[in-house]
């Protein structure tokens, strides 16, 4: 089995990134890796019909936004961490599979787990899909785990 320095597993907190998370875990076990958490925050986009929002709402609902990201990853690193020593906890900002890919390389990840939602047809269409984008960009492998049947 090959052994892992840095395991790079990016979240969005889906029953995907779940199971993909217990995989990184279980990886990160065997290899002695540090795992690395990782949240992307997409810019706060307010739908409000067309009704002007104002900048203070706007950096409320960013400040909240962010803050529960935060929350979320403190709950996945505490977790982790029952099972692996080495685990840091990353939020950035931007497309996530372009910041999944800059972060993969500025901590010299050698792996990426990722959860897929296994998406097809219109919704994969209209959706994208974040880790494919991630399979096609990364600086090293990618492990793309399949959410469970019935958790999208």
């Amino acid at each position: 089995m090959t052994r892992f320095r840095r395991i790079l597993h990016p979240t969005d907190f889906s029953p995907a990134s779940r199971a993909a998370l217990t995989k990184a875990v279980e990886l990160a076990r065997a290899s002695r890796a540090e795992l690395i958490l990782a949240h992307v925050l997409q810019p706060v986009m307010p739908m409000m019909g067309g009704e002007y929002v104002s900048p203070r709402v706007l950096d409320d609902l960013t400040r909240s936004t962010r803050a529960e990201a935060e929350h979320q990853l403190q709950i996945l690193a505490a977790r982790a961490k029952k099972s692996v020593p080495r685990v840091s906890m990353r939020l950035v900002e931007g497309t996530p599979f372009t910041e999944i890919t800059k972060l993969a390389r500025a901590v010299r990840a050698d792996l990426i787990v990722v959860g897929t939602h296994g998406r097809s047809g219109l919704s994969k269409l209209f959706l994208g899909s974040v880790a494919e984008r991630v399979v096609g960009t990364a600086p090293c492998p990618v492990l793309t785990v399949r959410g469970k049947a019935g958790s999208r």
